[in-house]
């Protein structure tokens, strides 16, 4: 398999949104590579959304979906986004998950579904499996990829760069064609090569970018990779400033920040200050615990550095019984429990993190890309859903409509593309021959982290954000001149991708001059 390796369809990443496309093909009759870097190909940022997904509730309709959307993005959403995802998205949750992949979402008593509330939405509409959905959703998609004769799925495999003829061909004049995509070079990790991976047409599904942040929500291994690739492709990246912050992930020394689902709110929990008294009435009066994350997030971090607090807490034992709060959060209940909080007899202690990009690399209604036969979906993507800040329980709904977009676009254009002439590219190189040293990683990476908690998080100044990218440009440099002369490892590549990422991001928050939803600048 190492050397050259042709797909009709190569996808990067396979959670719902790259698994959707995945399975949209395969069932089309269209051979398709799905790579993940990961071991297990259930681990992906899927595999964390507790919460749930947007489907219908009583007395729901797309319009009032579309409101719900428009506000908590800021009125900054796009239109034509936003109304594809409330006329199109409801049916596909019922044709695919429920009816395809036979996802069991909670039901009631009466065997209806059980729907959730969350922070800015008008009435209960939120799908869940307990406290683990993406998890459920995930679980089943892989299992239907695994089965499927015409999905050929890599583990292990991290993708290098993307290949385009006018950086990579063999043919100097390709500078003077179009902007297109050939596949790209895939780093082998057990056998440590590099694999020439040509395809008609390539689907960026690699997730978000939450561990550019030193406190995040996110696996370790998301660190905007899909954005990376794309920016030094020559994609265009639009709405990257809009990082939104998860107000309520778990706070305790040496513990990772867990995510601690809105849904916990949903279900009646308050946030209290270490004196014990709820305090989000105080910075949004009309939905309190249930405002959009951007203020919920500022207001929590207000209160922290109003009252020299570490940490504040979300009370959910005032709220159920100790049953009712295993019975439906298990999950979190068991990932506090093994750091000695039991939050059937105690409040969580929470503080925000870095959660989810807005904003991405620019597609169109179909998933294309600025660049020719170059898709992106999912959280990588950028559709303008979610405008200046995300409503809750959207994510998963846009990965599965737009996988589903993606891949029927492909199917209707793949018989005009023919397979890149593997003449045509040259096979990997290593950039160098010296084994990376781990600790010169680990410190960069802590370095990046650092420099975009303290001066491109919660709150952005102007100063804070010269300082970044002075910061950032200069480790850039240094980032590259090592992996010039390094062999390749998947966290060098890793370190590769973060720090482009982190500059994208701080150069973006400095542009824009104006305060707008997850944006906030004094």
């Amino acid at each position: 398999m190492d050397g050259i390796m042709e797909t009709e369809v190569l996808i990067i990443g396979c959670g719902i949104a790259g698994g959707t496309a995945a399975l949209q093909l395969a069932l089309a009759g269209i051979p398709v590579t799905v790579v993940t870097r990961a071991h297990d190909p259930k681990e992906s940022n899927t595999v964390y959304a507790q919460g749930g997904i947007i489907y219908k509730g009583d007395g729901d309709t797309p319009e009032l979906l579309a409101e719900d959307l428009i506000r908590a993005g800021a009125e900054f959403c796009n239109p034509q986004a936003v109304k594809i995802l409330a006329e199109e998205g409801p049916g596909l949750v019922e044709k695919i998950l429920i009816g395809h992949l036979g996802i069991p979402f909670d039901r009631r008593d009466d065997d209806e579904f059980s729907f959730v509330k969350e922070g800015g939405h008008s009435v209960s509409r939120i799908l869940h499996f307990k406290d683990y959905t993406g998890s459920a959703i995930q679980k089943g998609l892989i299992n239907a990829l695994k089965d499927h004769p015409n999905v050929n799925l890599l583990t292990n495999h991290t993708a290098v760069d993307l290949i385009t003829p006018s950086h990579h061909s063999l043919d100097r004049l390709a500078v003077y064609e179009p902007r297109s995509c050939s596949g790209a070079y895939l780093f082998n990790q057990e056998t440590e090569s590099t694999i020439l991976c040509l395809a008609k047409k390539t689907i960026l599904a690699t997730g978000g970018l939450g561990n550019i942040f030193l406190r995040t929500s996110n696996p370790s291994w998301a660190c905007g990779d899909g954005l990376a690739m794309a920016d030094r492709a020559g994609a265009r990246t639009i709405n990257c400033e809009f990082i939104q912050f998860h107000p309520t992930t778990f706070h305790y020394r040496n513990a990772p920040h867990f995510l601690i689902s809105e849904s916990v709110r949903g279900a009646g929990a308050r946030l209290i200050s270490n004196s014990g008294e709820p305090f989000m009435k105080k910075y949004s009066p009309d939905w309190g615990d249930l405002a959009v994350r951007d203020v919920v997030s500022r207001s929590i971090d207000e209160e922290m550095m109003v009252h020299d607090l570490q940490c504040v807490y979300l009370d959910l034992r005032s709220y159920m019984s100790a049953e009712e709060i295993k019975g439906k959060f298990p999950t979190i209940y068991q990932n506090c429990l093994e750091w000695e909080v039991d939050i059937t007899q105690e409040p969580i202690p929470v503080v925000p993190a870095a959660h989810y990009s807005c904003g991405g690399v620019w597609v169109d209604m179909r998933g294309e890309t600025a660049i020719s036969h170059l898709y992106a979906v999912g959280e990588v993507a950028c559709t303008g859903l979610h405008g200046a800040n995300r409503l809750a329980s959207s994510s998963l709904l846009e990965g599965l409509v737009w996988g589903v977009r993606s891949a029927g676009h492909i199917r209707e254009t793949l018989h005009k593309r023919r397979m890149p002439n593997k003449n045509a590219y040259p096979p990997w190189e290593e950039p160098g021959t010296e084994m990376p040293d781990p600790a010169l990683i680990s410190q960069d990476m802590i370095s990046i982290k650092s420099v975009m908690w303290n001066y491109v998080g919660l709150v952005r100044t102007t100063s804070r954000l010269e300082r970044a990218l002075r910061e950032l440009r200069n480790l850039e440099f240094e980032i590259e001149n090592f992996y010039r002369a390094s062999r390749l490892t998947d966290n060098l590549i890793r370190l590769r991708n973060s720090v482009r990422t982190a500059k994208i991001v701080a150069t973006s928050a400095w542009i824009n001059k104006k305060s707008k939803g997850c944006h906030y600048r004094v």
